[in-house]
């Protein structure tokens, strides 16, 4: 017995219904598919319509009717979920944002004036105008009430360091000069 032989079976005998790579000659099976120019089998399958009316490209029958573009639930917008959250009403959106009052802002900017370069020249009106802000925020609404209370307080911090700069120098100049005048004047008698 030799390598090449391959004779009654046994071991590297080839096997029956021809070599190895072949399909058997069985009529269709597991795998198959047919032969080129072939048509598959009918009866349904990947690819092919429903015997049944209403495939793509058919008319929908009478009394049916659909947008045929995929119309959105009346629901809302693209991407919103129903059932969760609230209902939001047609028309309405994000609350607009109030405008922010100018005053308050320039009580702001002259009370931070008063207190860093201005040597409280702005102070006074920083004051009056932050007074005038918070009026106005009350009866229009606005935006900016912190800003106004925090011109309003720099503002009165610079009129308060004045007052205290004021007495400071020039209290002890005028006592020195009215200590000076009763002096003089105490000496004629």
């Amino acid at each position: 017995m030799s390598y090449g032989d391959q004779g009654s079976g046994g071991y590297g005998a080839q096997p029956p219904g021809g070599g190895y790579g072949q399909q058997p000659p069985s009529s269709g099976g597991y795998g198959q598919q047919p032969g080129y120019g072939q048509q598959p089998p009918s009866g349904g399958g990947y690819g092919q319509q429903p015997p049944s009316s209403g495939g793509y490209g058919q008319q929908p029958p009478s009394g049916y009717t659909q947008d045929p573009y995929g119309q959105q639930p009346p629901s809302g917008a693209y991407g919103q979920q129903p059932g969760y959250g609230y209902a939001q009403q047609p028309g309405y959106g994000y609350p607009q944002s109030r405008p922010t009052n100018g005053m308050a802002v320039a009580s702001l900017v002259l009370g931070i004036l008063a207190v860093t370069i201005a040597c409280g020249i702005t102070s006074i009106p920083g004051a009056i105008v932050g007074h005038m802000a918070m009026s106005r925020i009350k009866q229009t609404g606005e935006e900016g009430q912190g800003m106004a209370v925090a011109g309003l307080v720099t503002s009165y911090i610079a009129i308060v360091a004045w007052i205290i700069a004021w007495i400071l120098f020039w209290g002890p100049i005028l006592a020195f000069f009215g200590l000076a005048a009763a002096v003089e004047t105490g000496s004629r008698y």
